[in-house]
C-alpha cells in the first residue's frame, strides 16, 4: 500500500508508482502539518463528481482538495479557513462545487478559477447534507431543524422546510431520474414531494412503535426505484419506491449494532438497479452485501483504524474512506472482487445436453420476495467463505467452457444481457495487458486521428474521446490502422459498449481484427477481394439466381458484402440485434462472420430482386431493414453446415487465436511498402498541405493587408473630406456660437451686476442685523455685568461697612481703654507726682496716644474705585481711570508713610536725648541719696519723693507698654507697675483675622476683574499695594526712663 503525504503542497501526484491491479488499497493519503511531522490534518468529508474519476476532500483546517484518479493528480482548490460539514459537485457546471461550512453558510466555488461564485446563508445550524438535482438546476441543503431548496442558476432560496424542535430532520434529498424529493425525519416518517409543485405525493408507512428502526442513514439506487434505510439497530429496511411498500428487512450480522451510513455500488451492467449495498457500522467496517442473494461479498476497514465515512464513485470503480486517523484510503473495487469473479452457479447447473428447452432457475434471477402484508420478517445475512461481488467483466471460471456456452446459446439464441460482457471477455480470452496498453496510450493521439471529430462527429464528447483513444492505440500498435479509413466504423460499436473500460475495448477490437478480419489488409488500400470472392462463391452456391441478378445490375461484392463487413453490421442492425448476432459470432469459428454476410443477402432476397439501380443497392446495405435476426442466425448456421469444404471460408481462415499475454502480437499482415508509401505520401501531403496552408495564409494575409491598406487609403481620403467639411461646419458653428456666447456674456454680465448689487444689499442688511444683534448682545452683557458689579459693590460695601464698624468699635474700645488708662494715670500722677512734672508727662501721654492710635483706614472711595476698575475692565477708559486713581492713592500712601517715618525718627531721637538727660539728672540725685533708700533731708523732715520709671517696648505687630512707678514717702518706697495691654492679645487676634478676611475678599474681587479684562501684573500689584494692612506700622523701639 502506497502512502502519500501531501503536506503543504498545493498540487502534485497522488501516487509515485502505478498501483498494481491486485492492490486493494490503491493509495492512502495523509496531510502532515508543517513543522509537525507527527501531527496530521484530519479529512472530514469526500464527494465524487458525476464521472467517478475525481473527488473532493475537505479537512478540518478548511482546505479543499480535488483528487483526479484518472490523471493521478491532486490540487488544492480552496482555503475556506473553517471546517466543512458537507460537500457536493454541481451537475450542470462540472467545475463548480458546493461547500457547507461551520458558520452555517454554503459557498459555491469554481475549482478551475478558484473564485467564489456565490455565498448562500439561511441555516441556523450546521448543514449535514447537500443533494443536487439530476438536471443540476436545484440543490437541497439539510440541517437539524430546516431544509432549504436553492436555485443554482440565481443562487436564491426557493423554498424552506421547517419543523418543530421535537421532530428533527434526518435527511432531505432528490431521487435520481425523477422530480421527487424524499424527506426523512427523526420520528421515522418518510415523505415524498413533487419538486415542481412541492406537493406531498406519498408517505411511507411508519413501522410499529414496538419495533422502531430509528432511521439515521439512507441510500437510493441509481435508477431511483429502491430505498435503503438503517439506523440504531442491526436491521436494514429496503423500500420499493414503485409501489411505496416495504420490500424486505435485512438482518445484519450480530456484530453490527448501529448503521452509520449506507451506499449503493453502481455497476456498468446492472442498468442502474444497484444490487450491491455498502453498510458502514459502528465498528468502522464497511460490509458490502448483495441485496438479492443476501450474501456478504466483501468488507473494508479494520477495528484499529476504522472508517468514519465512505463515498463510492458513480462508476463503481473506487471507494474512498475517511479513516479515524484522519487520512483517506482509496480502494479498488476490481481488486476487491478479483478472487470471486464467478457467474452464478445455477446458470450452468440447470442446462443439460439432453434438455435444450430447460430454463435457467437461478436464485439470483428471481425477483424480490414480496409478502402480502406489511409485516416483513428479517432474513439472516450469512457471509460466505469467499466474499466478493459478481463482477461480470473478469475472467471465465474453469467450469464454464466454450462448448457449454455454445449449447446454451443455441438453446436461447443469445446470452443473458446481465452476463453478456463477462461471457464475451471469457470467449475472447482477453489477456488484459495493462502495461502494454498503457505504453500505447502514453504515446498520445495518433496524427491520423487528430481531426477525427471532423470526419466522424459524435454528440457525446466522452465517446469521441474514447474512440480517439482506442484508434490511436491501434495505430501505434500497427501502422496499417493509421491508414485504414473504415477503422472508426469497425471500432465504434465496441467503444460504445465498453466506454467505461478502454483496455477491454482495445483488446476486443484487436481480437476481432486479428481473428475475424483475416486477410482483410492484403490488398490494401483496396477492399479484401480475396475475402469478398469467398463470400461471393458461397452466395453462388446457395442462391445462383440472386447472384446473377446482382451481376446483371452491375452490383459486385464490394457493394453488397463489403459495407456489412467494414461496419460489422452496425449500420444494418439495431443494438439488440447486433448484440445477439455477435453472441453467435464470438461463440463460433471466424468464418461465421462471412456466412452471416451471405445469410443477410439471401434473407433479403425479395427486396433485392426488386432493385435494379446501383444506388438502391448501396442505400439498402447502408441502412437498417426489416429483417428477422433469428432467421438470419438460423440461415447462417445452415450455411455453416451445408457449405462444401472447398467453398467454406473455414478452409481460408485460421482458427481463433487469442492475444498473447504480456505483450501484444506483431501485426504485419499487410503490404508494408504500400503502408509505408502511404505513410510517406501522407506525411508529404501533410507537409505540402501545411506549406500550402502557410503560403495561402501568407497570401491571404498579403491580400488582406492590401485590401486593408486600400480600404485605409480610401477611408483616409473620405475621412479627410469629411474632416474638411466637418471643419467648415464647425467653423461656422463656432462663429455662431461665439456670437451667441457674446450675447450671453453681455446678459450674464448684467445679471452678475444685478446679483452683485443684491448680494451687497443682502450683505449690508445682514451686517447691520449682525451688528445690531451684536450690540444687543453687548448691551445685555453690559447690563449683566452692571448688575453683577452693582451686586458685588453692594456686597463689598456691606462687607466694608461691617469691617469699618468693627474697626470703629475696636477703636472706640481702644480709645476707652486709653482714656481709662489716662484717667488712672492722671489720678496716680495727681497723687504722687509734683505739679512741675505735669507738662512733661502730658507730652508723653500725647506721644503714647499717637503710638496706640491705629492707622486710619484706607479711603472708601479708593476701594470703590479699585473694585469698579476690576469689574468694569472692559472699557479702556475705566482701566486708565482706575490705574490713575490707584497710582495717586499709592503715591499719597507712600508720602504719608514717609512723613510718619520722619516723625517717628524725630520722636525717637528726642526721646533718646530726653532719656539721656533724665539719666544724668537721676544719677546725680541717686548719688546724693543714702545707700539703698530715697533721698532724705537733713532735718528728717518728711519729704515726698517720687521715682517713676517707664519702660515702653514696641514690637510689631503688637505693642507692649509697661510703666513702673516708685513712690517714696517718709523713707517708705512703694512701687507700682501699670500694664497697658490688658485684653490686648484677644483684640489683636480678632483684628488680624478680620483684616485677613478683608484681604481675601479684595483678592477675589481683583481675580474676577482680571478674568473679565486682564490687567498687567504691575497694575495689579499697584492696586494691591495702595491699601495697606490695618495694624501694620514701621517697627520701632524706643526707651523712656523717668
Amino acid at each position: 500500500m502506497q502512502t502519500t503525504d501531501i503536506g503543504a503542497k498545493e498540487e502534485g501526484k497522488i501516487w509515485q508508482r502505478k498501483p498494481a491491479p491486485s492492490s486493494v488499497v490503491v493509495v492512502s493519503v495523509i496531510r502532515s502539518l508543517a513543522g509537525h511531522r507527527s501531527k496530521t490534518a484530519r479529512f472530514l468529508h469526500v464527494a465524487f463528481d458525476v464521472t467517478g474519476e475525481s473527488f473532493l476532500a475537505g479537512d478540518h483546517h478548511g482546505n479543499i482538495y480535488v483528487f483526479d484518479l484518472s490523471r493521478n493528480r491532486f490540487k488544492l482548490v480552496q482555503k475556506t479557513g473553517q471546517a466543512c460539514t458537507a460537500l457536493a459537485f454541481g451537475l450542470r457546471r462540472t467545475t463548480e462545487y458546493l461547500v457547507a461550512l461551520a458558520d452555517y453558510s454554503i459557498k459555491c466555488f469554481d475549482k478551475d478559477t478558484k473564485q467564489l461564485v456565490s455565498w448562500m446563508r439561511g441555516h441556523d445550524g450546521a448543514v449535514s447534507s447537500i443533494s443536487v438535482h439530476g438536471s443540476g438546476r436545484y440543490a437541497i441543503t439539510t440541517s437539524a431543524d430546516t431544509a432549504q431548496l436553492w436555485d443554482l442558476e440565481t443562487f436564491q432560496r426557493k423554498r424552506k422546510l421547517s419543523v418543530q424542535r421535537a421532530v428533527g430532520i434526518q435527511k432531505v434529498f432528490f431521487l435520481p431520474l425523477s422530480n421527487t424529493i424524499l424527506s426523512c425525519f427523526s420520528d421515522d416518517s418518510i415523505f415524498a414531494w413533487d419538486s415542481d409543485t412541492l406537493q406531498c405525493k406519498h408517505q411511507l408507512p411508519v413501522p410499529e412503535e414496538g419495533s422502531r428502526p430509528r432511521y439515521r442513514a439512507f441510500a437510493v439506487s441509481r435508477d431511483g426505484r429502491l430505498l435503503a434505510a438503517g439506523g440504531r439497530s442491526s436491521v436494514v429496511h429496503l423500500w420499493c419506491l414503485d409501489n411505496w411498500q416495504l420490500l424486505k428487512a435485512v438482518q445484519m450480522p450480530p456484530k453490527v449494532r448501529t448503521v452509520r451510513q449506507l451506499e449503493f455500488v453502481s455497476d456498468s451492467f446492472d442498468r442502474g438497479s444497484s444490487q450491491i449495498l455498502g453498510v458502514l457500522s459502528q465498528d468502522g467496517i464497511v460490509q458490502f452485501i448483495n441485496i438479492q442473494t443476501l450474501k456478504l461479498l466483501f468488507e473494508v476497514g479494520s477495528p484499529h483504524n476504522g472508517i468514519t465515512s465512505v463515498a463510492i464513485g458513480p462508476n463503481g470503480r473506487h471507494v474512498v474512506g475517511v479513516m479515524e486517523s484522519g487520512g483517506l484510503n482509496v480502494y479498488s473495487v476490481q481488486a476487491l472482487t478479483q478472487h470471486v469473479n464467478k457467474p452464478p452457479a445455477p446458470l450452468v447447473k440447470v442446462v443439460t445436453e439432453s434438455d435444450r428447452t430447460a430454463k435457467v432457475r437461478s436464485a439470483a434471477g428471481r425477483g424480490p420476495v414480496r409478502t402480502s402484508s406489511h409485516t416483513v420478517h428479517p432474513r439472516s445475512l450469512r457471509p460466505l467463505a469467499v466474499s466478493a461481488p459478481e463482477d461480470k467483466e473478469n475472467e471465465l471460471p474453469d467450469e464454464l467452457n466454450k462448448k457449454r456456452l455454445q449449447k446454451l446459446l443455441k438453446t436461447f439464441g443469445e446470452y443473458p444481457a446481465k452476463y453478456r460482457m463477462f461471457i464475451w471477455r471469457s470467449l475472447l480470452q482477453l489477456p488484459e495487458n495493462f502495461s502494454a496498453f498503457s505504453s500505447l496510450t502514453d504515446k498520445g493521439r495518433h496524427a491520423a486521428f487528430v481531426t477525427l471529430h471532423q470526419r466522424y462527429p459524435i454528440k457525446s464528447q466522452r465517446l469521441q474521446r474514447g474512440l480517439q483513444r482506442v484508434l490511436s492505440a491501434l495505430a501505434h500498435w500497427s501502422a496499417i490502422f493509421g491508414e485504414t479509413d473504415y477503422l472508426p466504423l469497425l471500432a465504434f460499436p465496441f467503444v460504445k459498449l465498453f466506454h467505461n473500460n478502454p483496455l477491454i475495448c482495445f483488446e476486443v477490437v484487436a481480437t476481432v481484427i486479428v481473428n475475424w478480419c483475416q486477410h482483410w489488409f492484403e490488398y490494401f488500400p483496396n477492399p479484401p477481394l480475396n475475402v469478398l470472392s469467398v463470400a461471393e462463391n458461397v452466395l453462388a452456391h446457395h442462391d445462383k439466381e440472386l447472384l446473377q441478378h446482382l451481376v446483371n445490375c452491375g452490383v459486385t461484392s464490394q457493394v453488397y458484402a463489403w459495407p456489412l463487413l467494414e461496419t460489422l453490421f452496425s449500420e444494418a442492425l439495431t443494438r439488440d440485434e447486433w448484440l445477439k448476432l455477435f453472441d453467435n459470432v464470438f461463440s463460433n469459428h471466424p468464418s461465421f462472420l462471412l456466412m452471416a454476410v451471405v445469410a443477410y443477402v439471401t434473407c433479403s432476397r425479395a427486396p433485392l430482386l426488386l432493385c435494379t439501380q446501383r444506388e438502391d443497392f448501396e442505400y439498402f446495405f447502408h441502412h437498417r431493414n426489416n429483417l428477422d435476426i433469428d432467421a438470419l442466425i438460423k440461415e447462417t448456421y445452415r450455411f455453416m453446415e451445408s457449405t462444401p469444404a472447398e467453398l467454406h471460408p473455414r478452409s481460408t481462415l485460421d482458427d481463433f487465436e487469442p492475444l498473447t499475454k504480456g505483450l501484444y502480437p506483431v501485426f504485419n499482415k499487410y503490404p508494408t511498402f504500400i503502408v509505408e508509401y502511404y505513410s510517406q505520401e501522407r506525411d508529404r501531403i501533410r507537409r505540402e498541405e501545411a506549406e500550402y496552408l502557410r503560403e495561402r495564409q501568407q497570401v491571404q494575409e498579403l491580400q488582406a493587408e492590401a485590401v486593408r491598406r486600400q480600404a485605409e487609403d480610401e477611408a483616409w481620403h473620405v475621412q479627410q473630406e469629411l474632416l474638411r467639411e466637418a471643419e467648415e461646419q464647425r467653423r461656422r458653428t463656432l462663429q455662431e456660437e461665439e456670437a451667441r456666447l457674446t450675447q450671453q456674456r453681455v446678459r450674464l454680465t448684467a445679471m452678475k451686476r444685478e446679483l452683485k448689487a443684491k448680494e451687497l444689499q443682502l450683505m449690508d442688511a445682514t451686517r447691520r442685523r449682525f451688528l445690531q444683534h451684536q450690540q444687543e448682545q453687548k448691551r445685555a452683557e453690559l447690563r449683566r455685568l452692571d448688575d453683577e458689579i452693582r451686586r458685588k459693590m453692594s456686597l463689598r460695601q456691606e462687607e466694608t461697612a461691617a469691617a469699618v464698624q468693627e474697626l470703629e468699635v475696636r477703636q472706640m474700645e481702644l480709645e476707652a481703654q486709653r482714656r481709662l488708662f489716662e484717667q488712672e494715670l492722671a489720678k496716680e500722677q495727681d497723687r504722687v507726682v509734683m505739679p512741675v512734672a505735669l507738662p512733661r508727662r502730658r507730652s508723653e501721654y500725647d506721644w503714647l496716644s499717637w503710638v496706640f492710635h491705629p492707622s486710619p483706614p484706607p479711603p472708601q472711595g479708593l476701594q470703590e474705585s479699585l473694585a469698579k476698575a476690576g469689574l468694569q475692565s472692559q472699557g479702556a477708559e475705566w482701566r486708565a481711570a482706575a490705574l490713575e486713581r490707584m497710582n495717586r492713592a499709592e503715591q499719597e500712601q507712600e508720602e504719608h508713610q514717609q512723613r510718619l517715618a520722619a516723625l517717628s525718627r524725630e520722636a525717637c531721637s528726642s526721646e533718646h536725648r530726653l532719656t539721656c538727660t533724665m539719666q544724668q539728672v537721676e544719677g546725680m540725685k541717686v548719688r546724693a541719696l543714702p545707700a539703698g533708700g530715697c533721698p532724705v533731708s537733713a532735718g528728717n523732715t518728711p519729704v515726698l519723693h517720687l521715682c517713676m520709671k517707664t519702660d515702653i517696648i514696641l514690637i510689631a505687630p503688637m505693642s507692649v507698654v509697661t510703666i513702673k512707678l516708685c513712690v517714696c514717702t517718709n523713707g517708705v518706697c512703694v512701687s507700682y507697675k501699670i500694664s497697658l495691654d490688658r485684653g490686648r492679645s484677644e483684640l489683636d487676634s480678632q483684628e488680624r483675622q478680620l483684616m485677613q478676611d478683608i484681604r481675601d475678599l479684595r483678592l477675589k474681587l481683583a481675580a474676577r476683574a482680571k478674568n473679565a479684562m486682564p490687567l498687567s501684573s504691575a497694575s495689579v500689584r499697584a492696586a494691591q499695594g495702595t491699601v495697606p494692612s490695618v495694624g501694620q506700622e514701621p517697627s520701632r523701639q524706643c526707651g523712656l526712663d523717668l
